[in-house]
């Protein structure tokens, strides 16, 4: 779907989309006379979902596996002023500042692995014909790390020739999070989070900012596993950055 000024001269941008059309890719091109036009396209698509929903069956009005992260979060954070820690398991896979963690269908598929590049290679080679890859970062959302993560997202799309994703956490929990978990059994997940570097206390709480959003994390990810999906967590404890440079090149490692 292009949507596309009526007057631009972006040329550049308008032969990629012909070229996804002479490839033949279904294409749609809605010209708009100006960028207000913008929300009508608003609630162009909030119509279409609703009416999409209603021929698949699907209630486009809830969402109840966001409900069901939710829950996980304030069942961990509650485990959390019990215990004072929360419930994250051991790794299935450690290098350097990275630590890998995933349910026992993920420990399995990355048996034997030595070196992340390797373990990596195990994950992703469970990606099926018509999958796609999601990759959901609970990390700032800065320039350096949209980058590095845009970068993993594009080689992985290269690589393995599937639809790739990228989220930041928790926000996509209220988008494509639904999908992820109420769709079909068609994704493969990478879900990024590391420790903190400057951290905050919720006042009145006894966890900080920085604990809830890794009971989010940990949340969604219980989530994802009790469905079966193919998912593995991606844990940086030392500097942010330079994890996520590891990690690029380890996905590059892949081929």
């Amino acid at each position: 779907m292009y949507l596309r000024l009526q007057d631009s001269r972006d040329r550049e941008l308008d032969e990629k989309v012909n070229a996804l059309e002479r490839a033949g890719h279904p294409v749609v091109t809605i010209g708009l006379r100006d960028l207000f036009d913008v929300g009508a396209e608003f609630f162009r698509w909030e119509f279409a979902t609703a009416v999409a929903g209603a021929v698949l069956g699907v209630n486009p009005f809830d969402q109840p596996n966001v409900q069901e992260s939710k829950d996980n979060t304030k069942r961990l954070l509650a485990e959390f002023k019990a215990k004072g820690r929360l419930p994250e398991g051991e790794p299935i896979f450690s290098e350097g500042p990275i630590r890998l963690y995933g349910n026992a269908a993920s420990a399995a598929a990355i048996q034997g692995a030595r070196t992340l590049g390797d373990a990596l290679r195990a994950h992703l080679l469970r990606i099926r014909p018509h999958d796609y890859v999601a990759s959901t970062a609970y990390l700032q959302a800065t320039p350096v790390h949209a980058e590095s993560l845009a970068a993993i997202r594009s080689h992985i799309r290269d690589r393995f020739r599937v639809a790739t994703t990228l989220g930041y956490g928790p926000r996509f929990l209220h988008s494509t999070g639904q999908l992820h978990k109420g769709g079909g059994d068609n994704g493969v997940f990478l879900q990024f989070t590391a420790d903190d570097p400057v951290d905050l206390p919720i006042p009145g709480e006894p966890y900080s900012f920085g604990v809830m959003k890794a009971a989010q994390a940990l949340g969604d990810l219980e989530s994802l596993q009790k469905r079966g999906r193919r998912a593995l967590r991606i844990h940086i404890t030392g500097g942010i950055e330079a994890g996520l440079r590891r990690v690029l090149e380890a996905v590059r490692e892949t081929n």
